[in-house]
């Protein structure tokens, strides 16, 4: 009986996550939304927007400026080749985002609030890396798209995740629809996921002698989770690629 290939191994675990990203919120999810929600209404308009502008200005920041020292489109010869190397990658922004969590967090508040920045800056820099190890340009502005859709899946409530999902799917034919501004991308809606998402965790960071192996945990974990996210994005891509005329994909099979 023939062993099977690389890409049928995968094949189950991609189905497993699509599934994840698919499913309804959970009475718990419902009731935290509700409650997040309703806290949410008691920071002043302008508090939000604040906020907003200051993540939009930072990620721009980083998206603008990672793809200019990230490597170009790797060409391996499998998509298991891809993978191991991108695990290998992943393992090493873990590794990178607990120091700076167990750091950050053992500086106290003021060297906590730091944290911010800097882990957003480690996470995007993952993905520019992922992309490009599965092939694909951050150069072109509806690839850097893709990457904070990947984002907003790793750190969104479920209902917005599954939004985002579908959004997300048949991306080869949605992303030609795009919009050319970055401007108009829904980066209200993306900080406000992000920060409820993480604000419980992060926020045990600040606690005094605590807050440096909280840091670590909490860093490591989220990069770990980004990672998963991530290869299992690209393996969509992967996948909706290879059902193309010509069966065009970015990393050849086995």
């Amino acid at each position: 009986m023939p062993q099977p290939t690389y890409q049928e191994t995968i094949l189950p675990e991609l189905r497993t996550w699509q599934e994840e990203m698919l499913r309804d919120p959970s009475l718990l999810n419902k009731l935290s939304r509700k409650v997040q929600t309703k806290l949410n209404s008691y920071i002043p308009e302008k508090i939000h927007a604040a906020i907003t502008a200051t993540i939009k200005q930072m990620i721009r920041g980083v998206l603008f400026g990672a793809k200019y020292i990230t490597a170009k489109p790797a060409q391996h010869s499998s998509l298991e080749l891809t993978e191991a190397i991108a695990r290998e990658r992943i393992e090493f922004y873990k590794k990178t985002a607990a120091a700076e969590g167990g750091i950050t967090g053992a500086g106290g508040f003021l060297l906590g609030l730091a944290d911010f920045p800097l882990l957003l800056g480690i996470k995007l820099k993952m993905l520019f890396d992922i992309a490009s190890l599965y092939g694909h340009s951050v150069e072109d502005y509806r690839e850097r798209v893709y990457l904070l859709h990947i984002f907003q899946l790793a750190f969104s409530g479920q209902q917005h995740r599954r939004e985002v999902y579908l959004q997300m799917v048949d991306w080869e034919t949605k992303k030609d629809f795009l919009p050319e501004d970055i401007h108009q991308f829904d980066w209200r809606n993306f900080q406000q996921e992000y920060r409820d998402y993480i604000d419980l965790a992060k926020m045990a960071q600040l606690i005094p002698v605590v807050g440096a192996p909280i840091g670590a945990v909490v860093n490591y974990r989220l990069l770990n989770k980004l990672g998963i996210y991530a290869m299992n994005a690209y393996r969509m891509r992967w996948r909706e690629q290879q059902m193309l005329p010509g069966g065009i994909h970015s990393a050849p099979e086995a």
